[in-house]
């Protein structure tokens, strides 16, 4: 790879690639995704697979029937082993599967046991194949497109480019399936409202995704420091191009000063639980010295949390503060709140600060955080 000098690399792959017609998968699609894989490995670059499609993989082992949820489920359950065994049968090297929801990845010792799984298996060339456990997941649980998944699972193993595969060539200033004069960007050096308003819907009746999902894993990716691309994964000559170095699609550069781990943890992959509420006159540097938030700043609580869950920091006129582990369950922040401004209590419930420095994501509202 003439241009990029990967290490490690995450290639999300779409349900309209693995079962096109949904009539289970294909290997049609998958072919050349193999072999820019095993082209990858043979560089000494290590993969890491994530593959939506089980869905579409199981519906016609269940033709007729109404697609209520449970029947959803049920065609994931079914469908999940039929696509691994179909990307199984590419390869000549083991492959390992993981499923996953998002608490798996919004609670911080579940996400460093994902990372440490990834770590282990690419240390002993197995290839992780990655989806969303859509037989389990719930609302409340899922992330809901593997676009943004790709993302979180590309910071988690600390990747050096992201691939998304697409059904056009890239980012186009507009819908190319209805705008023959659409004209694709082949460089986002940022991303901003303009580049979220040139994304349409899905043009694929089968995926769950659409290039606002790819633009926001894009955003996800690059704030980690990971080079991403979004790609025609329907034609072999996006793989052939990569392989050569050369951008085969739409690249969107990573930042140049990449978010601390632990920042864009907060930020990207865990989600608030709940929220807690201060005054609007509240100043405190929570990057800097987070101890000043007490409860005499606390006017009310919202949600139901526990100690060690994420938690939206905001004023009372609604401005986002921060997101941060919380040191105290909801139950006890509503202690607090409902004091109004006295002291926490006894000292048995006050032996630290409501949120850590170690633990604080500053949210910028001017992005829409």
């Amino acid at each position: 790879m003439n241009e990029f000098n990967w290490k490690r690399i995450v290639i999300k792959v779409g349900s309209a690639l693995i079962a096109p017609d949904k009539k289970g998968c294909s290997s049609h699609y998958l072919l050349s995704i193999a072999q820019f894989i095993v082209r990858c490995r043979t560089l000494g670059v290590e993969v890491v697979l994530v593959s939506s499609g089980s869905i579409a993989a199981g519906a016609h082992m269940f033709s007729g029937a109404e697609p209520t949820l449970p029947v959803k489920k049920a065609m994931a359950a079914a469908g999940q082993t039929e696509m691994m065994a179909t990307w199984d049968r590419l390869f000549d090297f083991p492959t390992a599967q993981i499923l996953l929801t998002h608490a798996d990845l919004r609670n911080r010792d579940r996400y460093i046991s994902v990372k440490d799984t990834i770590d282990t298996l690419l240390s002993h060339g197995i290839l992780p194949i990655l989806n969303e456990n859509d037989t389990v997941t719930t609302d409340k649980l899922k992330v809901g497109d593997n676009d943004n998944l790709s993302a979180m699972l590309a910071a988690a193993a600390n990747a050096d480019a992201l691939i998304i595969c697409s059904d056009v060539d890239g980012l186009y200033d507009r819908n190319p399936h209805t705008h023959d004069d659409a004209t694709i960007l082949s460089e986002v050096n940022e991303i901003t409202e303009e580049i979220y308003a040139m994304a349409g819907g899905a043009t694929s009746d089968v995926g769950t995704g659409g290039m606002k999902t790819k633009i926001e894993a894009a955003e996800k990716a690059t704030s980690h420091g990971i080079e991403t691309f979004i790609v025609n994964g329907f034609t072999q000559l996006s793989f052939n191009m990569l392989l050569e170095g050369k951008n085969a699609g739409t690249i969107f550069k990573p930042y140049a000063e990449p978010m601390q781990e632990h920042v864009h943890w907060m930020t990207h992959t865990s989600k608030a639980q709940g929220e807690v509420i201060v005054e609007n006159d509240f100043d405190a540097a929570l990057d800097a010295d987070s101890e000043q938030l007490t409860s005499d700043e606390i006017l009310s609580v919202e949600g139901d949390f526990l100690v060690g869950d994420t938690i939206l920091v905001r004023k009372d006129d609604g401005t986002k503060l921060a997101n941060a582990k919380s040191n105290y369950s909801s139950c006890l922040l509503s202690f607090f709140a409902d004091r109004n401004n006295e002291q926490a209590g006894p000292a048995e419930y006050t032996s630290g600060p409501i949120i850590s420095e170690k633990n604080v994501a500053l949210l910028d509202e001017s992005k829409g955080d």
